[in-house]
């Protein structure tokens, strides 16, 4: 699995307009998920190391999140041939199993993994409530094993946000397994 780091995406960059269907078919247009305070998008998948260990994570923030109007869709975009874990269908059972409250999409064409200029399994991405990129970078400062970290950083800036505070100056990329494109 190659280890990438995401890019610098300029803040204040407009959320595309985009429409993607969960695993159950339900589709989602992520304008409509946005929270009173914004929304974070989280490109990330189910067999990477580094998204299978910040998934717990994800899953947890999302009630403190929420609790400060902002809201979570996580995005799949590899899905594809040679990832089966992946799948749909798994996604389908992972909805389940970790119990999710917030939609899981799948990017089957990629395009908008694409559009976001997303490179990794987790790429995270916070937008205000004008659409607006607020935050993107890291969860915290340590992937691996959530013991070891010294430092959160999508919560600090979520509460930022809330407060209507500036962007944090500093934003470290997410690092993470290459995402899974198409031939």
């Amino acid at each position: 699995m190659a280890l990438v780091a995401s890019i610098h995406v300029d803040l204040g960059w407009d959320m595309p307009d985009v429409t993607l269907p969960d695993s159950l078919g339900k589709t989602y247009a992520l304008k409509d998920c946005m929270g009173e305070k914004g929304l974070v998008v989280a490109f990330t998948c189910n067999h990477c190391p580094y998204a299978i260990a910040v998934w717990p994570r994800l899953i947890r923030h999302a009630k403190t999140l929420r609790e400060q109007g902002i809201n979570i869709v996580a995005i799949n975009p590899n899905i594809h041939p040679d990832f089966p874990e992946d799948s749909i269908p798994v996604m389908k059972e992972k909805l389940a199993e970790w119990g999710l409250d917030f939609p899981y999409l799948a990017d089957e064409t990629q395009e908008v993994a694409k559009t976001f200029e997303a490179q990794c399994t987790p790429d995270l991405y916070m937008f205000d409530n004008n659409g607006k990129l607020y935050y993107h970078g890291r969860i915290d400062d340590y992937w691996k094993d959530e013991s070891k970290v010294t430092a959160e950083e999508l919560l600090p800036a979520a509460e930022a946000l809330s407060a209507g505070e500036p962007a944090p100056k500093v934003q470290h990329p997410t690092i993470g397994c290459s995402i899974k494109w198409k031939g």
